[in-house]
């Protein structure tokens, strides 16, 4: 193997393993020594790779928000109740995001984030796209409003589901998630539907 490969190959195995530890013990109670052990190479590799543990945290975010925007996009067509349902689908089937979101959350406060701008572009590239998909007149504030709502919407059973079955019912297994899923779908597209018909007054 190459000593290019080699590299890129270690780097794989920590951001990997990094992403495991990271969802579940956030970045305080991670552990350099697990993560690396996990990876099965020398600790001494995460700091010549990513710099300290919250260097590597910003970099299993960052690597898991990329696989979210290409699996996930509002340009695959122009219905938001899809993009609900393909949000809600992914999340569902890899929670650990969400997770790292909510370590990150809990970390970081109110302060702005590592890499905060660079981050926001891909929400500028889907505000465009779903002003796109709502066929233009709708004001650009609202927009991003409808997009925080549909992946509040999406994310947020899979998030706290404690209250999506506290609130749906489903004994220990939870709401019946297609059921969920269906409900989002239809609610997002007659949300939608009103906001093309009757456009809001810009704030």
């Amino acid at each position: 193997m190459r000593n290019a490969d080699r590299t890129e190959n270690t780097r794989a195995l920590l951001l990997r393993a990094a992403r495991e530890e990271f969802a579940a013990h956030g970045i305080a109670g991670a552990r350099v020594d697990r993560i690396a052990e996990r990876a099965g190479v020398n600790k001494q590799r995460i700091y010549a790779h990513f710099g300290d543990k919250e260097q590597l945290f910003r970099h299993v975010v960052g690597d898991a928000l990329d696989e979210l925007s290409r699996a996930v996009t509002l340009t695959d067509d122009a219905d938001p109740g899809e993009y609900v349902a393909r949000v809600f689908d992914y999340h569902r089937a890899r929670p650990e995001l969400l997770r790292l979101f909510l370590w990150e959350a809990l970390h970081y406060g109110d302060s702005p984030l590592p890499g905060e701008e660079e981050r926001a572009r891909l929400y500028e590239a889907k505000t465009a796209s779903l002003s796109e998909a709502l066929g233009g007149g709708v004001p650009e504030a609202e927009v991003r409003l409808i997009l925080l709502t549909l992946i509040g919407m999406a994310a947020w059973p899979q998030i706290t589901p404690q209250l999506a079955r506290l609130v749906l019912g489903g004994g220990g297994s939870g709401p019946d998630p297609e059921r969920l899923r269906d409900h989002l779908v239809r609610f997002t597209r007659d949300a939608v539907s009103a906001t093309r018909n009757d456009p809001p007054d810009a704030p």
